[in-house]
């Protein structure tokens, strides 16, 4: 079997719990992924799906869920450009979006984490059965479903758990796998022929023989994911061979185009995204016969969970997008394969979307956003303005003491009060860009995080600052 990646299916991950895109834009996003080589969606909707039932008030309540003729049009949009969608639905560990919930509480492995569902409940295994049947059945055609499995937290720590464990030839592994199967199990019973996957990281200190046993093998394909520059190579083939030995051939691997540098990131590097997918390349070329590879989920995290921060918005990664897809098809990321990327979308580098724009206009979807973000990010970042407060006139002539005992040079105050509003002026220009650009491709309340996230922290302070300087300077006395 050919093992480049350049044959294999190419999935590009949309992380919906976090900035999802206004219907209109999604759909554009979905025909420039086409367009850059991608052939299939990885789409994790969390409360962004429509559920219905018990399961409503799972629902998003800062923005409406995409309806259920939102979510047919995605698919007619993906049907179209020969992508093949495949839900991801987390039924194990990431259930902070469902166990967050009042109604949910008593379903947590432990009380103080929000992710972990605990194994034992029969209701947890028939709530986790209902979110994948009600997805599964909007998305008729999907032949494969990612059921999650990432990341369980605390697992064996809960009462329940420990008395489980308690007992001779038990261990945690087995009460992780034991989970799995009665869940796999259970969908596939309630859609024949369903394709599952899963993430592989709670397997990764797994024996093969541990996993050959349990009954996993069969029922479910490993994606394997690690989204570093510094891939560590050695170390990845021999997991994936050791997979293959405990008799689970079919494999997945997934890579990072945005949101795996820092849980705050705004802006995408897209060498150290690139660099990533070199190393993938290099772990595919030195893996042995008997690994059928289905194909790479290009992941594209908005949130690292349900309740951080929002990671780089999609206008500023797709850049970084086009390059990973395009080092994929050609195994390489050489100056050829930059003009082609470059050809799409008039830049390789999201920082450098305005000294490019004058050689060839940036006119992929999204591009004046990613070019005011920038530009943004940049000033809000800028020395002038994190350092004002610490510059040597606030220090010396503006501190708490001083605003305390409402007596300050008027002089200094004053000018430091001129500086602050000029900064302040200038700012707020191009956050009300920003803004304005933002409202035309996600909901008012995503951008209001977004402002909330980024702006808010840096100007709060120099606001504060300048309201004390006009109030001192009135109690003295001086107009200001």
């Amino acid at each position: 079997m050919d093992l480049s990646l350049r044959s294999c299916k190419k999935l590009v991950h949309l992380d919906l719990k976090g900035a999802p895109p206004r219907i209109d834009y999604l759909i554009q996003l979905i025909q420039l992924f086409a367009d850059l080589g991608a052939n299939g969606l990885l789409i994790e909707y969390e409360d962004m799906f429509p559920y219905e039932g018990e399961l409503k008030v799972l629902q998003s309540t800062t923005q409406p869920p995409y309806s259920r003729e939102e979510i047919a049009s995605i698919q007619d949009a993906a049907s179209k450009r020969g992508l093949e969608i495949i839900p991801l639905v987390q039924m194990f560990g990431h259930l902070e979006f469902v166990l967050k919930h009042k109604v949910f509480r008593d379903l947590r492995e432990v009380d103080y984490c929000l992710g972990t569902l605990n194994p034992h409940h029969d209701r947890g295994v028939r709530l986790v059965q209902e979110m994948l049947k009600q997805v599964m059945k909007l998305h008729p055609k999907s032949t494969n479903l990612h059921i999650g499995a990432d990341e369980v937290y605390m697992l064996g720590l809960g009462d329940e758990s420990k008395q489980w464990l308690s007992a001779p030839g038990r261990s945690v592994h087995k009460l992780f796998l034991s989970h799995v199967i009665k869940v796999a199990k259970g969908i596939q019973k309630s859609v024949p022929n369903l394709k599952l996957i899963m993430w592989d990281d709670m397997l990764r200190s797994m024996t093969p023989g541990t996993i050959k046993e349990s009954g996993l093998v069969g029922l479910v394909q490993p994606m394997l994911w690690d989204y570093s520059p510094a891939l560590d190579v050695k170390n990845t083939v021999e997991l994936m061979e050791l997979y293959k030995s405990a008799g689970m051939s079919k494999q997945w691997v997934a890579s990072s185009f945005k949101g795996s540098t820092t849980v705050h990131t705004c802006v995408t590097s897209t060498q150290r995204h690139v660099d990533n997918h070199l190393q993938w390349l290099k772990v595919v070329s030195n893996l042995s016969a008997g690994i059928e590879l289905q194909g790479i989920a290009l992941t594209g995290w908005q949130r690292y969970d349900h309740l951080s921060v929002l990671c780089e918005l999609m206008p500023v990664s797709l850049p970084s997008l086009a390059s990973c897809l395009q080092t994929l098809l050609h195994g390489c990321f050489t100056e050829e394969v930059q003009k082609k990327v470059v050809k799409t979308l008039g830049t390789v580098e999201v920082g450098d979307l305005e000294r490019s724009s004058s050689k060839m206009p940036s006119s992929f979807v999204g591009a004046k956003l990613a070019e005011l973000i920038v530009k943004l990010t940049s000033l809000l970042e800028s020395a002038e303005l994190r350092q004002f407060q610490n510059n040597m006139f606030v220090r010396g002539w503006f501190t708490p003491y001083h605003i305390q005992r409402r007596t300050v040079n008027p002089l200094i105050a004053q000018q430091i009060k001129t500086q602050a509003k000029m900064i302040l002026d200038d700012v707020e220009i191009q956050v009300q860009e920003v803004r304005g650009e933002m409202c035309l491709l996600y909901s008012v309340s995503t951008v209001q995080e977004w402002m909330d996230q980024h702006v808010t922290p840096v100007l709060e302070p120099l606001r504060n600052l300048l309201r004390d300087t006009e109030s001192v300077l009135n109690e003295m006395g001086f107009c200001t």
